[in-house]
């Protein structure tokens, strides 16, 4: 799969920058509190230390889309006990979610309890490059400021801050990390604001050729956070293999997108049917012994836009969504 030509795609980073601006401005309303590293990284703790909350979590959802998607949150009509969900909407939904919002660079420094390990989403990712996604997809992006969102409880150490920078081509002071405990308000509604990006992550797995998805929209509901980690890294999943649904409009064969609706909602795994905690517990606490075809939305509609047909499957689970989230 590739991409336009990169010249003719806009900078993630430059889009997202005033974003993140606006973030550190208001940081004092939204209950985040903005600090710098010894070498001068910026460093936003969105539930750490401070309490973070639900609208900051939307605001950073933003931000990880690199500034190319909406996020809103309004009424749900599809859970009566969760009525509350978030919207999220791209006119480059490739771009958007897998160029950018997607987890994909992983992070650590040290061993053992001592050492940091996260996941780096956001704008950064397409400066740095790392991941193999990003030849496939044909684009690379060139700012002078770089930010990154880390699902961690902890600030990284200043050698992994120095190495980020450098890969991303920035002085450190021109590097922006966003950390968003699992645990957190913030964390979960950036978490749950993914539901688009897992649909085109497992279309994606599926070999669907994305450059054929033209424009995309989901929702999920607004799951409530815990403090146990493994309890609000079961709810954010749930809230989107249970209760998210995604429409997507697509280019070509008729019969690929049929397919791809057919093969892309979670009930198509066979580890569907239980809180994604006890899933997780029951496979060792391994996410690589997980099926992967469970990690996508609840329901799936696909436009084609050649014939005008539109393909649905999945339903959405409200008994085992009431299961997790309560």
């Amino acid at each position: 799969m590739t991409l336009n030509a990169t010249p003719a795609l806009p900078s993630l980073n430059q889009l997202a920058a005033p974003l993140v601006e606006q973030l550190v401005r208001e940081a004092q309303a939204l209950r985040l509190s903005i600090s710098h590293q010894a070498n001068g990284t910026r460093i936003v703790d969105a539930g750490i230390q401070v309490p973070g909350g639900i609208e900051a979590g939307r605001r950073i959802a933003e931000i990880c889309l690199g500034g190319l998607g909406q996020v809103t949150l309004g009424p749900s009509g599809g859970f009566a006990g969760w009525p509350w969900e978030l919207a999220v909407s791209t006119a480059q939904p490739v771009l958007a979610c897998l160029g950018s919002q997607y987890a994909g660079w992983s992070l650590s420094h040290g061993e053992g309890k001592e050492g940091f390990f996260a996941l780096g989403s956001g704008p950064g990712r397409a400066l740095a490059g790392k991941e193999t996604l990003f030849q496939e997809l044909g684009y690379r992006d060139q700012a002078e400021s770089a930010c990154l969102v880390l699902e961690t409880g902890k600030v990284p150490p200043i050698p992994l801050l120095d190495k980020i920078a450098d890969q991303c081509g920035v002085a450190p002071q021109q590097l922006t990390l966003i950390l968003t405990p699992t645990t957190s308000l913030a964390g979960s509604v950036q978490v749950v604001a993914r539901v688009l990006e897992v649909a085109l992550h497992k279309a994606h797995f599926l070999g669907f050729p994305v450059e054929h998805i033209v424009d995309g929209m989901g929702t999920a509901p607004v799951c409530p956070p815990s403090p146990d980690f493994l309890v609000a890294m079961g709810r954010t999943n749930d809230a989107i293999l249970f209760g998210g649904r995604v429409h997507l409009f697509v280019s070509g064969e008729e019969g690929a997108a049929e397919d791809l609706a057919q093969r892309m909602p979670s009930e198509a795994s066979s580890d569907y049917g239980q809180p994604f905690a006890q899933v997780f517990k029951a496979a060792g606490h391994d996410f690589y012994k997980i099926d992967p075809l469970l990690f996508a939305p609840a329901s799936v509609s696909v436009t084609c836009l050649t014939t005008g047909r539109t393909f649905r499957a999945g339903h959405l689970n409200g008994e085992l969504l009431e299961r997790s989230f309560s």
